[in-house]
């Protein structure tokens, strides 16, 4: 009997413990067949023919410059969407005003809908058969769509949620106590956000503002619609690495791909940094 009781308790301490196991080999399998597997794959390609080869697939004129396309419109895009994000998150955070809820739910729909949705909608609005696009190319002889600025509306349009959804809680969660005390005190609206509600959303407006860059470096849908996919000038990374797929060169396709790969895991470590440092400061 008492042997009984002893393997019964032996087996029911084992069962937690075994389901701890599977739980843990179960998530470390599924994220190395999703994620290290093809990173892997595509470095051990992209590095194949050795360094030197490496080094002249990405320092291709066509290469660097789809890179550098896709760099300069990535950071300008982050620039805007930090300041128009942040404004966008303070006026919902601040303000009553009719139709709030459904602007706030509008916000979330670049995450939903297909990116090549996007490439169309805006071929659709400024492409150079509209009214508008066709009065933008006669008053100023700038071309939006199959052009640079086409990329940056793209861009502007699919990262616009990142930096209000890091801001928006931020800004709901701070002591509105701090800013009446500073408007007792005489301080102006201005000079209130300057030094009191700025510092405090300037991390979360980065970690946004970085979010989105990493996630325009590798945009492809609406770009391949809205860039014309000139090489030399409207042409991505994103889109130079299909177009080497596409001929057959994964070796090419392979070290660009690795270029963006590095950048974007630059900036999601400095995300991750800033994550941590904000958490051990509160």
């Amino acid at each position: 009997m008492m042997q009984t009781r002893t393997l019964t308790t032996l087996n029911t301490s084992r069962t937690p413990q075994m389901i701890f196991w599977g739980v843990r080999w179960s998530a470390l399998i599924y994220l190395s067949v999703l994620i290290a597997l093809p990173l892997i794959v595509i470095s051990v390609e992209g590095l194949r023919g050795g360094i030197w080869s490496f080094w002249d697939s990405i320092t291709r004129p066509a290469a660097l410059s789809a890179i550098f396309i896709s760099v300069w419109t990535a950071a300008l895009m982050t620039v805007i969407n930090m300041i128009m994000g942040t404004l966008t998150a303070y006026v919902l955070v601040q303000y009553r005003f009719p139709g709030k809820r459904w602007l706030d739910s509008l916000i979330d729909l670049p995450f939903a809908i297909p990116t090549l949705v996007t490439g169309v909608m805006l071929i659709l609005l400024y492409g150079p058969q509209t009214p508008i696009g066709g009065w933008i190319e006669d008053q100023f002889g700038m071309r939006i769509v199959f052009s640079s600025p086409g990329i940056v509306l793209a861009l502007l349009f699919l990262g616009y949620p990142f930096v209000i959804r890091a801001v928006q809680p931020v800004l709901a969660s701070l002591d509105i106590h701090q800013q009446e005390a500073a408007y007792t005190l005489g301080a102006s609206s201005w000079l209130t956000f300057r030094r009191i509600v700025f510092p405090a959303i300037l991390p979360a407006m980065i970690t946004g503002g970085l979010l989105s860059f990493a996630r325009a470096l590798g945009e492809f849908g609406s770009i391949v619609i809205v860039s014309g996919n000139i090489p030399m000038r409207s042409q991505t990374a994103a889109v130079y690495i299909y177009g080497q797929v596409e001929s057959g060169n994964l070796a090419a396709a392979s070290s660009v791909s690795l270029v963006l790969m590095a950048i974007a895991l630059l900036t999601t470590l400095l995300v991750d940094y800033l994550a941590r440092r904000r958490t051990a400061h509160a």
